[in-house]
C-alpha cells in the first residue's frame, strides 16, 4: 500500500500494537539511542518508538522498521517473499517471446502497470514545503547523537538526491550526515557509491553540485534509498512498484532538483567540489564498531522546508541486531529474484545472517549441474554490484534449508575438506571494513559445501566426529595459558567446529597456536577452529560470529594445519601483527547514559525494564576512545 504520509504509517503501527508513544522528556543526545538499543535487541525487535517530548518542535520516530512484521508493514506486504514472487512474475511476463499482434497486445496491461509506477513531477509546491524556515537552521531539528564517541550529531535516515551532470539521471541514496553548524554537514560518500561518482563529475566540470535531502514520507522511500539497484535504475521506480503508486515529486525552492512531495522535511543545499573537505567522524556504525574519521565533502544548506505536522525519522546502528538488520532482510528477500533471473539462474535461495552485518557473510544454495559450478557462482557473485563487498561466501546444495543454521552447519561441514574446498581471493571491500590491511581492499573466502562430483574429488571426506577423541581441556589450559576459554559444544551437535578465546602476547601467536592445537583436535574430526579475543564469550555464538567476521581478513588470517582450517578473528595490532591502521573500538553506551535511562525507564511507559545491552560488552573495550588501545 502507499502511505500518504509518515503520520499515516505511525497510525497503522499504533493500530497494530507496534508502537509506543513516549511522552516523558528524553534527550536526543545519547538517551534516545540508548533506549532504542534496548528496545531493538528485545524479543522480536520490540516496538517502534515515537518520542514526543525532545525539547524540539518535531517528534522523533525510531525503530519503525525494526522487526520483520514492521518491515512488511512499511512495504505493504504480509511476507517479504511476496515482493520477490511478484517481481519474478513481472519479469517473466516481459521476457516471454510474442509473435502475433494479439500476443503483443496482451502485454499492454503489464506495460500500463509499469507506467503507473514511474515517478512524476508536479507543478507548484508539495506538503513537504508547507512551512519554509525563514533562515535554515539544522539546530532546530532533533538530530541525534547516538554513541558517546561520535564526532557529533548525525542525520541517520537521510534520503539523498543527486543527479549526473551529463545524463541528468537521478540517484537516491542514503549516507550519514554529521552536523557541523546550523547550515553545514559532511556528506559521507564512499568512493564506490553513485553519488560519489556524481561528485567527481561535477568536480571535473568545476561546478557546484546540487543536493536535496528528504526525511520521512512513505517509508518505502527510505527503503528504496538503501536498495542495491544497478546504476541508472531510478530508485523511485522501485518505490512505485513497491507502493503500487507513482512517487510524486516537486522541485526544491533553492536547488534545481526534485524531492517527494509528501516527505516530512526537506534539506536543500549544495556541495562545492573545489572546496576543501571536512574531517568527519567518528561514527558508531552498522558493523558494531566505530568508523574512524576521514575527509569528506562539505554540504552547505540553502533551505529547509517541512510539513506542518512533520515527524523527524531516525535510526541507530551498532552491535546487531538493530533496525538496519530488517532493512537488510528485505533486500535479501527482494533482490534474490533479479539475481536468479538476470545473472545466476542456478541460485535457489540466499541468506545474509544478521551477525554478518550485510557484507561479511552470505549463504547461497544452488542447483549444482557440473563440476566447478560453485566456483562459477563464487566468481559471478563477487563481480555483481554490492556483492563485490562480500567477505565470506558459503555455497551449498539446493535441498538445504539455509535459514536453519544448525542443520545447515551439520550438512555443509560434512561436504567440506578444508584444505581443498575453501577458496581465497582479494578484491574491493566495504570502506567500513576495519580488518583490511589497506582501506577498501581485502581478502575474501568462499566455502564450497556442495556435494562433490567425481571430477572434483581428490580424496575421501573426513571421518565422523569422535567425541571420545577430544583432548583433555584441563591439560590444554595448562599447556597454553593464553587460552582463556574453549567452546566445544558444537561437536556434540555433529558440527566439527570449535571456538577458542586467546589473549595474544607475541608475534605470529595465532599461527603458532594453531600449529600446536590442530593436531590435538584432528582425531576428533574437527575441521575448523575460530580464534577470538580473550574478552569474547565464545559460548555466545551469535556474538562470537559477529566478532570473528568483523576482525577477519580471510586471505591474510587463515592457517592450515593437520587438515584443520584456523581463522584468526582477534584484534590486529602493529606490535603483534604488523597492522598499520588504527583499529576501532566496539560501540557501547557510556555509564552516565545507562544510569540516566535506568532512572527514567518507569516514566517512559514502554513495558518492563530492559537492562542496557552495553553492560555485556563494556569489559570488551580497549580504552574508552573510538580507537582501540590494546
Amino acid at each position: 500500500m502507499a502511505y500518504q504520509s509518515l503520520r499515516q504509517f505511525i497510525e497503522k503501527l499504533e493500530e497494530a500494537g507496534e508502537l509506543y508513544r513516549v511522552k516523558a522528556y528524553v534527550n536526543p543526545r545519547l538517551e534516545i539511542a540508548e533506549i532504542t538499543d534496548r528496545m531493538s535487541k528485545s524479543a522480536g525487535g520490540g516496538k517502534a518508538l515515537l518520542f514526543e517530548n525532545t525539547g524540539y518542535d518535531f517528534p522523533v520516530l525510531i525503530n519503525a522498521m525494526g522487526s520483520y512484521r514492521r518491515m512488511c508493514m512499511a512495504l505493504g506486504v504480509n511476507d517479504l517473499d511476496d515482493i520477490g514472487k511478484e517481481m519474478e512474475n513481472l519479469l517473466k511476463s516481459l521476457s516471454v517471446p510474442r509473435n502475433s499482434l494479439l500476443e503483443k497486445l496482451s502485454l499492454l496491461p503489464t506495460l500500463g502497470k509499469l507506467a503507473s509506477w514511474m515517478p512524476v513531477n508536479l507543478k507548484g509546491r508539495g506538503a513537504c514545503q508547507e512551512v519554509v524556515m525563514a533562515e535554515p537552521n539544522l539546530y532546530r531539528l532533533p538530530i541525534l547523537t547516538c554513541w558517546p564517541k561520535d564526532g557529533g550529531p548525525f542525520i541517520t535516515l537521510p534520503i539523498i538526491h543527486t543527479y549526473d551532470p551529463h545524463t541528468g539521471i537521478r540517484n537516491v541514496g542514503m549516507y550519514r550526515m554529521q552536523v557541523f553548524g546550523k547550515d553545514l554537514t559532511g556528506m559521507h560518500w564512499h568512493k564506490h557509491k553513485v553519488s560519489a561518482r556524481h561528485f567527481q563529475a561535477y568536480q571535473a566540470l568545476g561546478r557546484k553540485m546540487p543536493v536535496a535531502v528528504a526525511l520521512g514520507g512513505d517509508p518505502v522511500y527510505t527503503y528504496a534509498a538503501t536498495a542495491p539497484l544497478p546504476d541508472n535504475v531510478d530508485e523511485y521506480m522501485l518505490a512505485g512498484f513497491l507502493r503500487k503508486k507513482k512517487v510524486e515529486l516537486v522541485k526544491c525552492l533553492t536547488q534545481d532538483i526534485e524531492v517527494p512531495a509528501d516527505a516530512d522535511i526537506i534539506i536543500e543545499g549544495y556541495v562545492d567540489p573545489q572546496e576543501e573537505p571536512i574531517w568527519e567522524g567518528p561514527f558508531g556504525d552498522h558493523t558494531g564498531y566505530y568508523s574512524l574519521p576521514d575527509w569528506y565533502p562539505r554540504f552547505h544548506v540553502t533551505c529547509i522546508t517541512h510539513r506542518k505536522d512533520a515527524v523527524y525519522p531516525a535510526t541507530i546502528v551498532g552491535i546487531p541486531p538493530q533496525e538496519d538488520a530488517w532493512i537488510g532482510k528485505a533486500t535479501e528477500r527482494i533482490f534474490i529474484t533479479p539475481i536468479k533471473m538476470t545473472m545466476l539462474p542456478e541460485v535457489v535461495d540466499m541468506d545474509m545472517p544478521i551477525e554478518g552485518v550485510f557484507h561479511n557473510l552470505t549463504i547461497v544454495s544452488i542447483k549444482k549441474q557440473y563440476p566447478g559450478h560453485a566456483q562459477k557462482v563464487m566468481n559471478a557473485m563477487w563481480g555483481a554490484g554490492q556483492m563485490m563487498f562480500n567477505k565470506i561466501l558459503v555455497i551449498v546444495d539446493q535441498e538445504l534449508n539455509i535459514h536453519d543454521y544448525k542443520t545447515l552447519s551439520q550438512k555443509a561441514f560434512a561436504q567440506i575438506r578444508p584444505d581443498i574446498d575453501i577458496y581465497f581471493s582479494q578484491g574491493p571491500m566495504d570502506v567500513l571494513d576495519h580488518a583490511c590491511s589497506k582501506p577498501g581492499i581485502g581478502g575474501k573466502m568462499c566455502i564450497d559445501a556442495t556435494r562433490k562430483w567425481p571430477e572434483e574429488l581428490v580424496d575421501e571426506l573426513a571421518s565422523e566426529i569422535s567425541l571420545a577423541s577430544i583432548p583433555d581441556l584441563h591439560q590444554l589450559y595448562q599447556s597454553f595459558p593464553e587460552i582463556k576459554d574453549i567452546h566445544i559444544d558444537l561437536l556434540e551437535q555433529q558440527i566439527p567446529c570449535i571456538c577458542i578465546a586467546v589473549q595474544k602476547n607475541r608475534k605470529q601467536h595465532i599461527a603458532q597456536l594453531h600449529q600446536a592445537c590442530a593436531p590435538l583436535f584432528a582425531p576428533a574430526g574437527v575441521k575448523m577452529i575460530l580464534y577470538a579475543e580473550h574478552t569474547v564469550d565464545v559460548h555466545d555464538l551469535p556474538i562470537m560470529l559477529w566478532r570473528v567476521c568483523n576482525n577477519l581478513d580471510p586471505r591474510r588470517d587463515h592457517y592450515m594445519a593437520a587438515g584443520i582450517m584456523g581463522l584468526d578473528g582477534t584484534i590486529k595490532t602493529q606490535a603483534f601483527d604488523g597492522f598499520q591502521r588504527d583499529w576501532p573500538n566496539i560501540i557501547v553506551a557510556d555509564e552516565a547514559t545507562i544510569k540516566a535511562v535506568d532512572e527514567k525507564w518507569e516514566s517512559l511507559h514502554i513495558g518492563p525494564f530492559i537492562p542496557s545491552p552495553s553492560l555485556k560488552f563494556r569489559h570488551q573495550l580497549y580504552g574508552e576512545d573510538a580507537v582501540a588501545k590494546p
